[in-house]
């Protein structure tokens, strides 16, 4: 980046919290901004690809990190972390309308995941205290399958958690609601991570961009609405203002000491449940 300013790719989920934080960066409205080659993709395609460290700015889960430190640090800007934003596990009613409590659930039950490294997992994990019997989905196809019954239960996240109860389903536990009660911390969902190849000055120039695309974006909605309506898996536009409502906030612009403790207690519980190495300790820029 630094001198003739070489472009970056930039990959990113198509969901509104992202395009709302990227559209004005990504879409030529900041004057000055460093170019980048931008790929959207779903957030589980996108932890896959930070395997190969594919990407030179990525969205990743929070989830994946343990297998990421090593090619990544983490930006502390466009990030998503908050409270009452968690994934939910949710399942058909029963006949008398009653869903089981998560201890209820047998250990053979058959649940939809959004992916094995995504956060939302990795709570999963941390709450049932085993490991549970997965099929693996994209994220906005398990609502239709724990309809038709093809999963016992359902492990939503993104815009799912808005559209669900028009399935017919309930909500087993809200893993992040859960979060907060066990730790008081705000729940660490994804992140932004730069990888080790670009330099300390162009990391932080990088922050700084987020922030500055993240702050058109409130100031200008009218500009960006079009790109995130476009991206939006035609979500009603009530759903899709709700989603950046809830994702995007404070911590979207800055981490602060308090994000980044709730990272470092997400891992800490993680390793001690035996789920990701001792030590995991990313590097925040």
């Amino acid at each position: 980046m630094s001198g003739a300013q070489a472009e970056l790719s930039l990959a990113y989920s198509p969901c509104p919290n992202d395009t709302f934080i990227f559209a004005a960066w990504t879409r030529g409205m900041l004057a000055g901004a460093p170019p980048v080659s931008v790929v959207l993709d779903d957030v589980e395609a996108l932890n896959s690809a930070a395997l190969q460290a594919r990407h030179a700015l990525t969205k990743i889960s929070y989830g994946a990190i343990p297998v990421l430190v090593d090619d990544y640090r983490v930006l502390r800007s466009g990030g998503a972390l908050g409270r009452g934003c968690g994934p939910l596990l949710i399942a058909r009613p029963r006949p008398d309308g009653s869903v089981p409590a998560l201890g209820e659930l047998p250990a053979d039950a058959r649940i939809a995941i959004p992916g094995r490294l995504t956060t939302a997992y990795l709570l999963l994990r941390l709450a049932l205290g085993r490991e549970p019997r997965v099929n693996v989905l994209r994220f906005d196809r398990i609502v239709d399958a724990v309809c038709r019954g093809e999963a016992d239960a359902g492990l939503i996240i993104h815009e799912s958690r808005f559209t669900y109860r028009s399935s017919g389903l309930e909500c087993i536990v809200d893993l992040g609601e859960w979060w907060e009660q066990q730790t008081g911390n705000p729940i660490p969902l994804g992140a932004i991570l730069a990888r080790r190849d670009i330099g300390e000055a162009d990391a932080q120039a990088l922050n700084r961009t987020i922030r500055e695309s993240l702050a058109f974006a409130y100031a200008h909605d009218a500009q960006v609405a079009p790109y995130v309506r476009e991206h939006a898996f035609e979500m009603d536009e009530a759903v899709m203002r709700a989603h950046i409502a809830l994702y995007v906030n404070a911590y979207s612009e800055d981490l602060g000491d308090e994000g980044i403790a709730a990272v470092r207690e997400l891992f800490a519980r993680a390793a001690r449940a035996g789920l990701v190495a001792d030590g995991v300790r990313p590097e925040f820029v």
